[in-house]
């Protein structure tokens, strides 16, 4: 079997004293396809905040592993969030957008090298939106925009990329690519996808996760 990077153990949130999910376990393997469904409201957002760092847990512990090895430090991830989460007023471009994603390793002050630069247009063309690099995201459609924000996710070339609804938004033209990208992406990385759509994340995810209605 594969390394573990992820562990999820008995995770219990809660906001303003509701409890909103409670003893949610699972581990994460290299190249697995996992799957996380739901009803609206049950928490499935929540749970991504908290593997990403962004929410502590009421109960439980996210561990993260190198070469089958605890560390202290997260592993390497890429999100893509619901697109409602965006401010499209923000006066950023489509390419800079993308380029975002790689600012953890850039030097402060220092442009990006050569290769990254490459990337970032690699991957702009591998969404579609190459001719869109200089339009501000505010002109976007919302298909236009959840690719760009796809492109963000993967550039670093993450051990994990985390996909929150990603169909959401997606114009029709693009919804039929997205799913084999996401296959050929699976072969570098772990992937996790939060859906209502049970009947999607099945098709395409080795296991899924049915977190129930908040209690």
């Amino acid at each position: 079997m594969s390394d573990k990077l992820i562990e999820v153990d008995r995770i219990t949130a809660a906001y303003d004293g509701k409890v909103v999910l409670k003893d949610i376990s699972f581990i994460l393997h290299e190249h697995d396809f996992l799957g996380i469904a739901g009803p609206n409201g049950c928490g499935k957002t929540t749970l991504l905040k908290i593997i990403l760092g962004l929410l502590k847990p009421i109960a439980g512990r996210v561990a993260f592993y190198r070469n089958g090895l605890p560390v202290a430090s997260a592993v390497r991830m890429g999100y893509l969030p619901q697109i409602n989460q965006i401010d499209r007023r923000f006066p950023i471009s489509v390419r800079e957008v993308i380029a975002s994603g790689l600012m953890a390793e850039k030097p402060r002050f220092r442009s990006f090298r050569p290769e990254q630069n490459r990337r970032i247009d690699n991957v702009a063309a591998q969404m579609g939106v190459e001719k869109l690099s200089p339009y501000p995201i505010g002109e976007l459609s919302g298909g236009q925009l959840q690719r760009v924000l796809l492109g963000r996710a993967i550039v670093s070339e993450p051990q994990v990329l985390i996909l929150d609804e990603p169909g959401s938004y997606l114009d029709k033209q693009f919804e039929s690519y997205l799913y084999p990208l996401l296959k050929e992406i699976n072969r570098e990385s772990a992937v996790i996808m939060v859906s209502h759509d049970t009947q999607t994340l099945e098709s395409l995810t080795d296991n899924t996760i049915h977190i129930p209605q908040s209690l």
